[in-house]
């Protein structure tokens, strides 16, 4: 990953960035009855993501939603969260469910930034938070660069999944995985194609799209665009079909063509690209990462310009997965190998240009 040049970037007051700094309903101890397949509960810890552990659902405590920025008053630490999730005492959270995925874990590694101010007897609530101030990239404007934030995190992300081939167990051996034991799953049976309905964007502003997001036009659209995560351009909510959770596959395009993207937010697509979703119930957003990453390394060399990546041909080929002892997929190691990437590559970023003052 090539060096950053921090020296124009410009210093923004968290309050005035994000609008809505949470505090949600707090799981109390005794409530607690721990789950593998529960929901995460983050408490004021600076390991795991602030998950202590997967804890089943309460009556009467509703769950916060995936894509936030959470961080606790004491042992201030910011992590990003993928799934709904339940909180112990002091958790806050940013709602930047407006951006991507890794737009928020570029954020997250900026914000880290400021908590060393903050020892564990001086909490940081909302109303310090909102005051503090974080460098950033900005665009020609003078605004926050968001999709420099989110291209430079995918480049990172693309370097540390190159490590595919030394991937180490999540279950706690910490023992070197054998990929040779994995287990090949034709593609087919484990996604299906969306039939959404598709609309070509009029540039005469019948059905008008923006290049930028923003309030009006706020709803991501794939196409056959290489890199940004492959969206092209945004929408209206209004005007296009929609789905959650999905993974985007370039059909078409000189570069794009077999191009393959995790959407865990709300997307839409137009001509020359679909959507697919796992059969499963895939609710984590690094479960997602990781087998759009493993697709793409299935797919990518079999199309090109005069070969499109059709569905009707992807579904054919054969994916490579880790397994359970019962040889199905395992999906809870895919959700935290992704997670430690992520951590490894914030704690990259956090390491260059958002230290404040200095340039790399």
């Amino acid at each position: 990953m090539a060096k950053i040049d921090t020296s124009e970037w410009k210093e923004f007051r968290v309050g005035d960035l994000f609008s809505n700094f949470v505090k949600p309903t707090v799981l109390h101890n005794r409530q607690v009855i721990e789950a593998d397949d529960g929901v995460p509960y983050v408490v004021r810890t600076k390991f795991d993501n602030g998950i202590k552990c997967r804890v089943q659902m309460v009556d009467d405590v509703e769950p916060s939603p995936s894509g936030v920025i959470t961080w606790g008053a004491e042992n201030a630490t910011f992590f990003y969260q993928a799934e709904p999730f339940l909180s112990g005492r002091d958790i806050y959270y940013i709602d930047t469910r407006e951006y991507s995925p890794m737009t928020c874990m570029f954020l997250t590694s900026c914000l880290q930034t400021i908590t060393h101010k903050y020892p564990y007897n001086y909490g940081l609530f909302p109303d310090l938070l909102k005051e503090e101030r974080i460098k950033l990239p900005v665009d020609v404007d003078g605004s926050p660069d968001w999709s420099y934030m989110n291209e430079y995190m995918s480049e990172v992300m693309q370097e540390s999944e190159a490590s595919l081939e030394n991937l180490s167990h999540a279950d706690g051996d910490k023992h070197v995985l054998d990929v040779s034991e994995w287990r090949e799953f034709v593609i087919g049976d484990l996604f299906e194609k969306l039939q959404l309905d598709i609309k070509k964007p009029n540039f005469n502003k019948v059905l008008d799209v923006s290049e930028e997001r923003n309030e009006e036009f706020n709803l991501p659209l794939v196409n056959a665009k290489h890199g940004n995560n492959g969206i092209m351009y945004y929408g209206r909510e209004a005007d296009f079909d929609a789905a959650e959770m999905t993974i985007d596959i370039v059909q078409n395009g000189a570069i794009a063509t077999g191009d393959v993207y995790a959407q865990p937010q709300k997307t839409g697509v137009l001509w020359d690209a679909y959507l697919v979703k796992p059969k499963m119930s895939i609710e984590s957003a690094f479960t997602l990462m990781f087998l759009s990453t493993v697709i793409e390394k299935s797919i990518k060399d079999k199309f090109s310009y005069d070969d499109k990546c059709v569905w009707d041909k992807a579904k054919l080929l054969s994916v490579s997965l880790p397994v359970t002892q019962d040889g199905n997929p395992d999906w809870v190691y895919m959700d935290e190998y992704m997670l430690q990437m992520m951590q490894v590559s914030g704690s990259t970023l956090s390491g260059l240009g958002c230290v404040e003052g200095r340039n790399v």
